[in-house]
């Protein structure tokens, strides 16, 4: 597949990583010299300088034969004009912009982005990505990362081992025989810094990350066992009233749940412009490190601290502030990546990073066939894939444990008829099951060999 990517930045430079893997044809187009070059001298893609909404610089990438574009500039306008001229002069099948700005978001201008007026095939709004995926952790206290797979039925959860944890120091392969009725997969653990994927002789230790894979309804359960019995949050603090503050509260508000939420916000005018919109949030001009802003927002009282603001310094000092007055949990908004060694000893306890969340929501849409959902783990991690396993695949009909399966892919869970199967060795998959798999960063196209989805694209 050829894939032109407008934008060399975080979000640029990480599609064209996974695309490049893959071994597609990917052109990546940036203003800066130094961006180009970084990513040319990196990866194996083309680089070229110019103005992606430019005519002729689409022309020198290649747009007369590309499948796709994919404009991510931090400009609204060039995204939407580059795919406008893609589909005009080029005529490429499809089209993904990243759109920042609300103004153009209305439903009242909904028919914008029609075929007829400016065809563009898929909007990525990050804000409101990164609200949503903040709700989903506020609805699992205890888990840094939540995940909801095939309609809902499964879960990726990730949470940290304490000292308390029950599992720490225990034989993975010994987890079934101490919890025989839980349907639960690790698919990886986070140690140090490092990435271990998991084998059934390896142990947990207190302060490893680990990620797995759950049957909804035992959620509960699993999070018991290791050492999570957290009551979800009903007094939050929201920290910053911007587009991303603003939506999670509206989200809140319209689940319809009974909740004491706060919004701090600095600006008088978008304090004002949150308090017109916002019905059942209490709205506190203010920023949020005066030291008196604890008292007047309750915030040792807290059970949740969000802090979405635009700066992330200020996101990280007002988190360990609040925690430091007693708040139980703080859920922190974190764009640059210079920060992700000290996030651990910092005492923050979910980290949000927009940038992960785009990309993971630009690859779902880039991945096509029998692919449902594809979502990226941590930087260079692996990715967590949800296919439908056809008839074709190597998969059905054999024994697991004689699937072959390379090294640094894991089965999670395998869905069949709604009915959510915890995968064993003897586990044979069956045509149209839905199947979640863990892939390795360096694994992920032989998983869609394996998969003959082909995991197909278009």
């Amino acid at each position: 597949m050829k894939v032109i990517i407008c934008g060399a930045g975080q979000v640029g430079f990480n599609i064209a990583r996974h695309l490049s893997l893959e071994n597609n044809d990917v052109t990546i187009i940036d203003q800066s010299a130094e961006l180009v070059r970084r990513i040319s001298d990196t990866l194996d893609v083309q680089g070229i300088i110019g103005h992606a909404s430019r005519p002729d610089v689409l022309d020198r990438a290649g747009a007369k034969d590309a499948d796709m574009i994919i404009a991510v500039t931090a400009a609204d306008e060039a995204n939407m004009v580059s795919c406008q001229v893609a589909h005009s002069l080029f005529d490429v099948p499809t089209k993904i912009a990243r759109i920042r700005h609300q103004g153009y978001m209305h439903p009242m201008w909904a028919n914008l982005f029609s075929r007829e007026h400016m065809p563009i095939d898929v909007i990525i709004s990050p804000e409101i990505e990164v609200a949503h995926a903040i709700k989903r952790r506020l609805e699992v206290p205890g888990a840094f990362e939540m995940i909801p797979l095939v309609d809902g039925k499964v879960k990726l959860l990730g949470v940290r081992c304490g000292d308390a944890c029950p599992l720490v120091n225990t034989p993975l392969k010994q987890v079934s025989q101490l919890f025989p009725d839980l349907s639960i997969t690790i698919i990886g653990i986070l140690r140090d810094g490092n990435v271990v994927i998991p084998s059934g002789d390896d142990e947990l230790f207190s302060g490893d990350s680990v990620y797995f894979v759950v049957d909804s309804e035992q959620q509960e359960r699993a999070l018991s066992a290791f050492g999570h019995e957290e009551t979800e949050a009903r007094r939050i603090v929201i920290f910053g009233g911007g587009n991303i503050g603003m939506f999670l509260a509206e989200e809140i508000e319209e689940s319809g749940q009974n909740l004491n939420v706060k919004l701090v916000e600095l600006d008088p005018k978008r304090a004002e412009k949150a308090a017109s919109r916002l019905s059942k949030t209490t709205v506190i001009c203010a920023d949020v490190l005066e030291s008196n802003i604890i008292q007047e927002a309750n915030i040792g009282h807290a059970e949740a601290v969000i802090a979405v603001t635009n700066d992330d310094e200020t996101n990280i000092l007002s988190s360990l502030l609040a925690k430091r007055a007693g708040a139980k949990r703080a859920i922190t908004l974190i764009n640059k990546t210079a920060y992700d060694p000290l996030i651990g000893s910092l005492g923050i306890d979910v980290v949000v990073e927009p940038r992960n969340i785009t990309v993971s929501t630009i690859i779902q849409h880039v991945r096509r066939g029998r692919i449902h959902s594809v979502h990226t783990l941590g930087e260079n991690y692996g990715e967590l894939i949800e296919a439908e396993a056809l008839e074709t695949s190597p998969l059905v009909g054999v024994a697991l444990r004689d699937a072959k399966l390379p090294d640094g892919v894991l089965i999670g869970a395998i869905v069949r008829d709604n009915v959510v199967i915890n995968p064993r060795g003897d586990t044979v998959t069956q045509t149209g099951d839905r199947v979640v798999v863990f892939a390795a960063s360096d694994v992920i196209r032989k998983v869609e060999k394996m998969f003959s989805v082909q995991l197909e694209y278009f």
